[in-house]
């Protein structure tokens, strides 16, 4: 059959089931969406852009095998996403997650207090959160769906437990529904003889999706390495120029961190206000000295998008009060003393350092960048939009169509990285007595 020919047929489905043609996976999904047709394989791996069906696909294979009247006892299945919260409002309540495919008579109950998805023939699929990965021993499994994998919080952690769980029927499979990264646990898996691997862009699935979507966003990021990464779902390498690499991120990986000396919460608060301001960047890190070096640990990304200053100053306060932080450190070249009297009003008990920036972005960051090469900096998890503002910044004057948000490499420090610089350079870079500059308000 052409594709002219499938194309009327699906066409001529979807008019005779009405309401119930959503529901029938064959008249919608692509070859890419498609399980492997053999059993010689472990980990189906499905790498997209946003956008691209990836959780579609993935709920569907968890379906037809929840929904498997040709198995003897009903399978025992592992979700695992980024956090609880991703695994309920994207995998099980969201529109292409297990409920929302399914049809009344077959959708699968959702029991909150206990985690778990129970179908009508007796199937049963756990919640599990990768900021959480000793949750996963003790349960064993036929199979698992992993979503997002490259956003864990500590990917080799929740994985290897993971795999130690699956461990029920003649041959446990899983998939892993993902938009790429360059992480060390993902080009594992690729290169594994037991994984089959598919790959889809966002513009594969354009026709579910808002044209809107395409003219006025897509289109900011195609032709920039963070387009090639969310929208074409490729794994985007080292950017020339760039003073972090991926090597260096991945060396500085930590599942813990140690008795801290000291803690600081920094702050990179934005000049504008509203829902299209910058970020602001809240970075937590603490220092260990261990004797012969000290070593740093960064613990936290609080930093978050259209924040009032009461709203930024809040969080980075309660950012301060969690981790039992000795200081916020905040830097005020652009909003002078109203910064600090935003910290002031909120609480006024907080220990506060003003920081003023005198030199270059680029020189503010190098010296940051050898504390990585010199692997004295340590990652408490994984911070994926911290990391790729980390590896995308060279400093260096791209011309006048470089912005923040294209994710190419850029002159301009992002917010998060800003704040990163200040908090190591407050820990690691200047002597720990008081300066002028503190305040205890």
């Amino acid at each position: 059959m052409s594709e002219q020919e499938q194309k009327i047929w699906r066409e001529r489905e979807v008019e005779h089931y009405g309401d119930h043609a959503s529901y029938l996976w064959h008249l919608h999904y692509r070859d890419d969406q498609i399980p492997p047709l053999h059993d010689e394989w472990v980990t189906w791996l499905l790498l997209g852009g946003r956008g691209a069906g990836k959780t579609r696909a993935g709920a569907e294979w968890i379906r037809e095998l929840a929904e498997d009247p040709h198995l003897r006892i009903p399978p025992r299945i592992a979700l695992v996403a980024e956090t609880y919260a991703d695994a309920r409002e994207v995998m099980i309540e969201g529109p292409s997650g297990l409920r929302a495919i399914s049809l009344d008579n077959e959708r699968p109950a959702f029991e909150a207090s206990r985690r778990r998805l129970v179908w009508p023939k007796g199937a049963v699929a756990y919640c599990f959160s990768a900021e959480d990965p000793d949750g996963l021993r003790g349960y064993q499994f036929d199979a698992a769906w992993s979503d997002e994998l490259c956003k864990w919080r500590y990917p080799e952690e929740t994985w290897s437990n993971l795999q130690l769980a699956l461990r029920l029927g003649e041959r446990p499979q899983q998939v892993v529904t993902t938009t790429p990264r360059p992480l060390a646990l993902l080009k594992r898996l690729m290169n594994a003889k037991t994984t089959v691997m598919s790959r889809a862009s966002t513009y594969k699935n354009r026709n579910n999706l808002a044209e809107a979507f395409f003219s006025e966003i897509a289109s900011t990021y195609e032709g920039t390495s963070l387009g090639r990464q969310e929208l074409m779902g490729e794994i985007v390498e080292d950017v020339a120029g760039a003073l972090w690499s991926w090597d260096m991120i991945e060396a500085a990986r930590s599942s813990l961190a140690p008795t801290l000396d000291r803690i600081v919460v920094a702050i990179d608060p934005p000049v504008s206000i509203g829902a299209d301001a910058d970020e602001c960047g809240i970075i937590v890190a603490g220092v260990s000295d261990n004797g012969d070096e000290r070593t740093a640990y960064i613990l936290a990304d609080w930093s978050e998008q259209g924040l009032s200053p009461r709203g930024w100053g809040q969080k980075a306060i309660a950012a301060y009060h969690e981790y039992k932080a000795d200081r916020l450190v905040i830097e005020v070249n652009q909003g002078g003393e109203m910064a600090r009297h935003v910290l002031v009003q909120i609480d006024a008990n907080v220990a506060v350092k003003t920081v003023h920036a005198t030199r270059g972005k680029r020189l503010r960051a190098e010296p940051v960048a050898a504390l990585y090469e010199a692997g004295r900096v340590r990652h408490v998890g994984a911070f994926s939009k911290l990391e790729d503002q980390m590896t995308n910044y060279t400093g260096l004057k791209t011309g006048s169509g470089g912005s923040k948000a294209s994710g190419s490499a850029s002159a301009s420090s992002p917010d998060r990285l800003d704040a990163l610089v200040w908090a190591l350079t407050d820990l690691m870079l200047t002597p720990t007595a008081p300066k002028p500059g503190v305040h205890s308000l």
